[in-house]
């Protein structure tokens, strides 16, 4: 399906909702199967939990990732990327960035060089404080998510909070911060945890780090000067989780 804009960036055949200054009301353009109500909010004023969203506030409803992903197709981007801030087993912070197509409301100028955009940049994290069960397990995913969906809701000025921002610990206290071992969530450890190789195996890791080589997918001359786990520089670690 190829979807087509008008001259003002807007895609042609949608409805737009609008604001008094003229701008595009995104949050009018949610569809109502994207939102339902957010248990956590009725739950903390000790209120009976609504069966539908009618009549609901903002700061009452959650929206889900399929919602953000329509709006961010509603308004266009050209591009998506992400960086990692900080990757340990117990704590993930990553920035997504987002370049959206010019429209009436963001004009730019384009270039000879590069297409039109204004690009828009927005941070979150996941912490085994502010997840559970199985999402501890991929705070890499969970913390993407989260500057994602954030990201198109601030660009958009859309103030209902994303189903993937939310703390869903619940106060209970995380499982994995509960060993004394601190060395456990260093990023080393959680590389060989993600390669499934123990102390021992290091030959191994060096096996897959020629096939990373020959792929394209990891090129770093130093690599070949390292004899065991602790002689891999943090910075690599961090590039390599982003890798594998």
């Amino acid at each position: 399906m190829t979807y087509k804009r008008n001259k003002f960036g807007l895609l042609e055949g949608v409805n737009y909702e609008y604001n008094e200054d003229g701008s595009v009301n995104w949050r009018a353009m949610i569809v109502p199967e994207h939102l339902y109500p957010n248990k956590g909010w009725f739950e903390a004023r000790n209120k009976p939990m609504p069966k539908s969203i009618k009549g609901l506030e903002d700061n009452q409803l959650l929206i889900k990732l399929s919602g953000i992903k329509e709006l961010a197709k509603l308004r266009g981007f050209s591009k998506v990327h992400y960086e990692v801030i900080k990757c340990e087993i117990d704590h993930v912070s990553v920035k997504c960035g987002i370049n959206w197509i010019p429209n009436f409301e963001n004009p730019t100028q384009e270039s000879d060089h590069l297409p039109a955009s204004t690009s828009f940049e927005d941070l979150a994290n996941a912490t085994v404080h502010n997840t559970s069960s199985f999402a501890q397990k991929f705070l890499e995913t969970i913390a993407a998510n989260r500057a994602f969906v954030r990201c198109v809701r601030n660009f958009l000025n859309v103030h209902i909070v994303g189903a993937d921002e939310i703390d869903t610990s619940g106060g209970k206290a995380p499982t994995l911060v509960q060993s004394t071992n601190k060395d456990k969530f260093s990023p080393l450890n959680l590389l060989m945890d993600k390669t499934g190789l123990s102390q021992e195996e290091f030959a191994t890791f060096k096996d897959i780090l020629r096939g990373l080589w020959k792929a394209g997918q990891y090129k770093n001359q130093e690599a070949a000067d390292w004899q065991q786990w602790p002689d891999i520089p943090k910075k690599e670690i961090i590039k390599l989780l982003e890798i594998l």
